[in-house]
């Protein structure tokens, strides 16, 4: 008889903690994120198994080491497991207050910063976040943030947004972004898209993005709305109505693409938190 593989097992939650949009904690043994952006920065530490992800079409893979994976918001990439144990991963996404948008390019060419003292901060960090008191976690994140500054800073690069003025069909990527990031829950299609655009031809549009952003504009538009979907479910929010305020056709529609690049259902990550903050009381398994 095949062995059954444990399911997946999430934590997750928003602390009371400015700069800290989300902590996530799982454990996958087999599962694939197709290509996505965040709006936040992703900073992320292993602590079993190993993980093979692509950022900005360039594939790296990681394991548990020194090294801390940080991804910058607005860059497609994927992930996935690579042996049958699968892997562990505590991550945080982090907004602009902690790292600004500028640093993107700076941080294109280095995911994996391989430093010690930087992990040990960010492992110290997760385990304040779990207190009930955010002082010591407040205090901690400063010390992260310090420490990835001095990766970033005065490092060349292009910021999210800055697409190379030089490549074919970049400004119709960068104002169909723009319309998108304006219109994620209520959504457009090809055709408003391509009148708002000057009437360009519906698949220039579709190649001149992937071509500048690594993705199709719809798998864009997904990704950002399941990113509304988890701030919502975190927040109390029922997943029926958490799906369409995020601009999903119903629960149904939300649960599918969810599964996909979360790892789990809506339901099971809104109880994942079980409202205490992050405290132990929010465990749906022992990671």
């Amino acid at each position: 008889m095949a062995a059954i593989r444990p399911r997946s097992i999430v934590r997750a939650w928003q602390p009371p903690v400015p700069g800290i949009a989300e902590v996530f904690h799982a454990r996958f043994t087999a599962h694939a994120y197709p290509a996505h952006v965040h709006d936040t920065w992703t900073l992320m530490i292993l602590d079993g198994g190993r993980v093979d992800f692509a950022l900005d079409g360039e594939r790296h893979g990681a394991g548990v080491s020194d090294q801390v994976i940080l991804l910058p918001p607005g860059v497609a990439h994927d992930g996935r497991t690579v042996t049958e144990a699968g892997f562990r991963k505590r991550v945080l996404y982090l907004d602009a207050s902690v790292l600004q948008e500028r640093l993107t390019g700076a941080a294109l060419g280095t995911p994996l910063l391989a430093d010690p003292a930087l992990r040990e901060r960010v492992h110290a960090l997760h385990l304040a976040l779990a207190e009930p008191e955010p002082f010591e976690a407040q205090s901690r994140l400063a010390f992260v943030r310090e420490r990835l500054h001095r990766w970033l800073e005065g490092r060349a690069g292009a910021g999210p947004g800055e697409v190379p003025t030089r490549m074919p069909g970049a400004r119709v990527a960068v104002r169909l972004r723009e319309l998108l990031d304006a219109r994620v829950a209520e959504g457009i299609t090809l055709e408003e898209a391509s009148a708002e655009l000057g009437h360009l031809h519906p698949t220039h549009l579709i190649r001149s993005f992937k071509a500048a952003y690594g993705l199709p504009p719809h798998a864009y538009l997904t990704a950002r709305r399941v990113a509304v979907a988890r701030r919502l479910l975190l927040a109390g929010v029922g997943p029926a109505e958490a799906a369409v305020t995020a601009g999903f056709y119903d629960q149904a529609h939300l649960t599918r693409h969810f599964g996909r690049h979360v790892g789990i259902s809506p339901a099971r990550f809104a109880r994942s938190g079980g409202g205490s903050g992050g405290g132990s009381g929010g465990r749906t398994g022992r990671l």
